[in-house]
């Protein structure tokens, strides 16, 4: 969507009045909308590629798996989250279950560490 908003705004440049007085605008312009149609003809190659890879359903799991042999690193943090949040999940209950306990010195300095 991004690629495709950029094409637009170098198309609606091309046809921009100051390109037809200005002969070095025209050419920035030009050069401009010709970076813009290749990323998005880039852009377009990576999505058909991850469609046909992914079969045709297309899956959010299919495509992220797409993504993620591209960004290695993208991966590594997903899976850092989500080790972070099953640790956090399991000393929140270990909390949960010290507060429910009675408040002995032991439960206490159990509870503040």
């Amino acid at each position: 969507a991004m690629s495709k908003s950029a094409v637009k705004i170098s198309s609606d440049l091309l046809s921009n009045p100051l390109c037809e007085q200005e002969p070095s605008f025209l050419e920035m312009v030009m050069a401009f909308d010709t970076a813009m149609k290749r990323m998005d003809s880039f852009n377009q190659e990576k999505v058909d590629w991850l469609w046909l890879e992914n079969g045709s359903a297309g899956s959010v799991m299919g495509s992220w798996n797409g993504f993620s042999s591209v960004f290695p690193s993208l991966n590594m943090a997903v899976k850092r989250r989500e080790q972070t949040l099953q640790d956090y999940k399991r000393l929140q209950s270990k909390v949960e279950k010290y507060e429910e306990k009675e408040r002995t010195g032991p439960v206490l300095a159990k509870l503040h560490q």
